[in-house]
């Protein structure tokens, strides 16, 4: 399956990849959250392909409607992870596939075809990026930490979800090394799971967000929970920790002072 799974999603990456260098349509979902013709045609392109070759699998989509399929045995798409960099020709955009069984994740592949790195995860199996073994980083000293966070589309309009934001970064950003925020979610999980970040946070994320990254960091020997350092739920946290697990603990209590 991860060999069909890849062919499928690099010929998807031409899609994003001619979109990337040409002029797009933009129509807004909400005040700050983009969409183009591309997002829309890399879904197609995707659905259409995974529907055939994969029976065994409902698809979860973000430019589709999701309200009549339950969440099993899924493949979880984003057609453009970082549509605002993808909009802003900023190269930090990817396609974003996690495959579940029972609920649970069990393939994960992130493709940026601009930088042409394919991050892939099986589980049990490790996370590797262009055919290379992913490891965490080493770094145990918190202040030395390299984090990354994103800020939610909800910070235009819902003061309390901004001033949430503002305050973790007051908290934090004294506390580590730097923050990073570099607008797509998939990508920051695999910085973290190939040691370039040591952490990354980030709240209001939606499951095709993450679905994929949250296996390759775990494969490459990191840790994903919520704020309160339980098993993070998909589809109910609000936040999302990520970290090398040598810092998680101290991450957790930085994030909630």
């Amino acid at each position: 399956m991860k060999k069909d799974l890849i062919k499928i999603i690099k010929k998807a990456g031409n899609i994003l990849k001619e979109g990337f260098y040409t002029d797009k349509n933009i129509t807004f979902k909400a005040k700050k959250d983009l969409v183009t013709q591309f997002d829309v045609a890399v879904e197609k392109y995707l659905k259409k392909k995974f529907s055939k070759r994969f029976k065994e699998f409902n698809i979860i989509a973000e430019e589709s409607d999701n309200s009549n399929i339950e969440f099993n045995n899924s493949i979880i798409i984003d057609p453009i992870d970082g549509t605002t960099n993808f909009v802003n020709g900023v190269p930090h955009t990817a396609i974003s596939v996690g495959v579940y069984k029972n609920k649970k994740p069990y393939l994960a592949i992130v493709y940026n075809p601009i930088l042409d790195e394919l991050y892939t995860a099986k589980i049990g199996k490790g996370a590797f990026l262009n055919g290379k073994k992913l490891k965490v980083s080493h770094e145990d000293n918190f202040q030395k930490a390299l984090l990354a966070t994103g800020f939610p589309y909800t910070s235009g309009t819902d003061e309390n979800d901004l001033n949430d934001v503002v305050k973790k970064i007051k908290d934090v950003l004294p506390l580590c090394q730097d923050l990073r925020r570099l607008g797509s979610a998939s990508l920051d999980l695999c910085y973290v799971a190939k040691g370039t970040y040591e952490g990354y946070y980030e709240m209001n994320l939606k499951p095709w967000d993450v679905s994929a990254g949250v296996l390759i960091l775990t494969e490459a020997g990191g840790i994903v929970s919520n704020i309160s350092g339980g098993e993070y739920n998909l589809f109910e946290d609000k936040y999302l920790v990520a970290s090398n697990g040598k810092i998680h603990n101290e991450f957790i209590k930085n994030l909630n002072l």
